[in-house]
């Protein structure tokens, strides 16, 4: 009964009223939309001493992924910030990519004041709104990436100038190259997980029947970290369900004493682990003794990733992870762009006149220059 809900074409147009797979179905296609836009991008900036990447939401989850991509291999640390102010030690040798989609994000148009204050290297990439604005008063690089995207959906534009550029500039080095095999697989995955094929050979249509009526528990490793969070995000936004993530292998110190005893709610819950062909042995090990000291009443369900390179495998995880996530929408009857509770969230706050507040600064300090 469920698999015939989501093959149903008729139906699944009705639900997914914005069109929620086909940024899905079309994500190579961004990528390398994504990657032409950032390769005219030439930044005049020194080796800087560390990289912050701040953003919220769906502008911030491509500083994760980088974040981890780049742990055993950038030559200086890097940060992912989600708060209205910059940690303490950026200065002005700091590096300053300030990521919003809309270029509207509260948090994000005040990190971005802070940044210009104590005078740090900035690049900003957005699709248009304060921050382009004042980036172009201030005389601030950025680059304006296309509009009309919900901000999740515009991951391939978020993230792979983070990548190119800081392998521009040295930080890292041997990644961006492997963008040509991501898209490869991607278009592979999206033919394999298109909502032409049936539930019983549609991975992610498959996951999301499974998942469906349950919490599902995310769990990643190394540089499968970020893609355990974007799979818990994504759980939220496209199927409006709560949602939880953690790793490898800081739930064996923890996490895993908490399904010790949870007796009937085991059943309200699922566990989704990523794994990839070449995980650690170590990790190996850890996921395969932690799946067995699971409950036996526990939903487990693993996502391989594909590929050879580390950038295919991380983005090919993601990919099913979309898909599965805007399938078990559809499975619930539910619409996966709207996202309601932001829009109300956001409404209410615009009380507090905190943006006011950023913007009348940006103001003066575009008007000092």
């Amino acid at each position: 009964m469920a698999e015939s809900v989501m093959d149903d074409m008729v139906k699944i147009k009705e639900t997914d009223k914005s069109g929620m797979l086909s940024f899905c179905m079309d994500m190579a296609k961004h990528y390398g939309k994504a990657l032409d836009a950032s390769e005219q991008v030439s930044l005049d900036f020194s080796m800087p001493k560390n990289v912050v990447i701040t953003g919220m939401g769906g502008s911030a989850i491509g500083g994760e992924l980088f974040k981890d991509l780049a742990r055993d291999g950038a030559r200086v640390p890097v940060e992912v910030n989600r708060a209205y102010s910059l940690p303490a030690y950026v200065d002005g040798g700091s590096l300053v990519f300030v990521m919003s989609y809309s270029g509207e994000t509260e948090e994000t148009l005040s990190s971005f004041l802070d940044a210009a204050k104590r005078k740090c290297m900035v690049f900003c990439v957005s699709s248009g709104g304060s921050l382009l604005d004042f980036s172009e008063r201030l005389g601030i690089p950025f680059l304006r990436v296309p509009a009309g995207f919900p901000p999740r959906a515009a991951l391939p534009y978020l993230f792979t100038p983070i990548v190119v550029l800081l392998e521009q500039l040295g930080v890292i080095s041997g990644v961006s190259g492997g963008f040509s095999e991501a898209m490869s697989v991607l278009g592979r995955i999206s033919e394999e997980n298109a909502p032409e094929k049936a539930a019983t050979d549609n991975f992610a249509k498959s996951l999301a029947v499974g998942i469906n009526g349950s919490v599902p528990v995310v769990y990643g490793f190394g540089v499968f970290r970020g893609v355990a969070q974007r799979f818990k995000t994504q759980f939220n936004e496209n199927s409006k369900i709560p949602s939880k993530w953690e790793f490898f292998s800081e739930i064996d110190h923890n996490e895993i004493v908490g399904w010790e005893r949870a007796g009937r709610l085991a059943k309200c819950f699922s566990a989704v682990f990523i794994r990839d062909k070449n995980e650690p042995v170590e990790i190996r090990n850890r996921i395969e003794i932690t799946k067995e000291l699971m409950p036996q009443e526990s939903k487990l369900f693993e996502v391989w990733s594909q590929g050879a390179s580390v950038l295919a495998r991380i983005l090919s995880a993601l990919c099913v992870g979309d898909f599965t996530s805007v399938y078990l929408a559809l499975l619930r009857g539910v619409d996966p762009t709207p996202v309601e509770t932001i829009d109300v969230l956001k409404a209410r706050m615009k009380q507090s006149k905190t943006k006011d507040k950023v913007i009348r600064e940006l103001e003066r300090l575009a008007g000092s220059r």
